[in-house]
């Protein structure tokens, strides 16, 4: 027999997904952020995490718990948004999940099961982080971060990364392909698979590691080539997004969002990583390349493009955000998506144009004190002298 506060709690995750979302009162000319998120561990079905059976589970206890939905791909298919989420289990365990929207920035809504993935990994303990690219081979491609446990190291926190790698046509079937291989990486993690083909290849954005989590000798957001998508093997990678002293990514950075085709050069949200008295602070930042060498980056505007804000800031892990996924339509539009601080997902909304104008109009980082304030007055200068003007 059903439980009958099954209908209890299904009323709220209904109310939750028929919930409208608002422009929040930010104003930057950028972008647009939103009111509320757009999912949060609240939306899981019930039926992910009770036994409805009254006989089995007579006082309606959580079974199988959700702790966050954070990092999730994103695709605009037949007129619908499409998220491939991170949700990770009471267990620490995270698996992925599809959720579609009409809109794209409320009405989300799981579908009845999460995603299975091919277990053709043995060693493979937890997977996340999905990017979606919609290939122009015809294939929708999964790249995501494959971990297993460091049998070298004897430390129990000892893992090792690698980026996975399935495609599908449809977000129900997926075919695993071989984990990808960088000759010169011991570990990768922010994968991102290029939309184009690139010299007849295909394109990787890679962030190369000695380690789980130090970058150690590792540059920066890399590029490389490789001949065969099934057996991904990239000899060379080009770091063409590098950490520096004193910026957003002196500790580590790494590939974000599928790049976006844009009028004057491919648009790349990525994350860049520095550390502080309380902790390491993650933050986006984009950069752009050009159409027909995306290794060739051209336009770099200083600083962080999206930080976490108010109650963004508090979370599992504090003071971050993070991006694998955005969508660009084809009448110009883009929808950004956005976890914050590893416990819940946003979207931010903007525009080719506008974005174009932030990555070339945007001047750059002179990496220096003096010179900032130089650049500064620069501006200042001449607003006042607009000003003086108008009266």
């Amino acid at each position: 027999m059903l439980n009958k506060q099954y209908y209890v709690e299904k009323a709220k995750v209904d109310r939750l997904v028929a919930r409208k979302n608002t422009k929040a009162d930010f104003y930057n000319g950028i972008y647009d952020r939103y009111e509320y998120p757009v999912l949060t561990r609240e939306f899981a079905p019930v039926h992910w995490r009770y036994d409805l059976d009254e006989e089995t589970n007579p006082y309606f206890m959580e079974r199988l718990g959700i702790n966050a939905v954070m990092n999730s791909g994103a695709i605009y298919l037949n007129g619908k948004y499409y998220l491939v989420v991170r949700v990770e289990g009471n267990d620490r365990k995270s698996f992925f999940a599809v959720a579609e929207s009409d809109t794209g920035i409320d009405g989300f809504h799981f579908w009845d099961y999460p995603v299975v993935l091919p277990d053709t990994c043995a060693e493979e303990t937890n997977v996340y982080d999905m990017r979606l690219t919609q290939h122009e081979d015809g294939w929708i491609y999964g790249v995501f971060c494959s971990e297993s446990k460091d049998k070298n190291d004897p430390d129990l926190s000892a893992a090792v990364a690698e980026a996975g790698i399935v495609r599908t046509k449809d977000l129900k079937t997926w075919e695993r392909l071989d984990n990808l291989k960088t000759l010169r990486s011991p570990q990768q993690r922010n994968v991102v698979l290029h939309p184009e083909f690139v010299d007849g290849k295909y394109a990787f954005y890679t962030r190369p590691m000695d380690g789980f989590i130090e970058t150690g000798s590792g540059g920066g957001i890399g590029f490389g080539l490789c001949d065969d998508i099934t057996h991904a093997v990239i000899d060379e990678e080009k770091i063409i997004s590098k950490r520096i002293y004193h910026t957003l990514t002196e500790s580590k950075n790494g590939a974000g969002a599928v790049p976006i085709r844009g009028k004057k050069c491919w648009i790349n949200i990525a994350h860049g990583v520095r550390n502080t008295a309380a902790g390491l602070r993650y933050v986006l930042y984009v950069f752009g390349t050009d159409l027909n060498d995306p290794s060739k980056v051209i336009a770099e505007p200083s600083g962080v493009f999206l930080v976490p804000l108010g109650k963004e800031r508090v979370g599992d892990v504090s003071n971050v955000v993070f991006t694998n996924g955005a969508i660009a339509r084809e009448n110009g539009e883009v929808y950004i998506y956005y976890a914050s601080c590893d416990t819940r997902m946003h979207v931010a909304t903007t525009t080719i144009d506008k974005l174009e104008d932030y990555l070339f109009n945007t001047p750059q980082d002179p990496h220096r004190s003096p010179d900032c304030v130089k650049q500064r007055c620069e501006l200042i200068s001449k607003n006042l002298e607009l000003l003086k003007n108008e009266k």
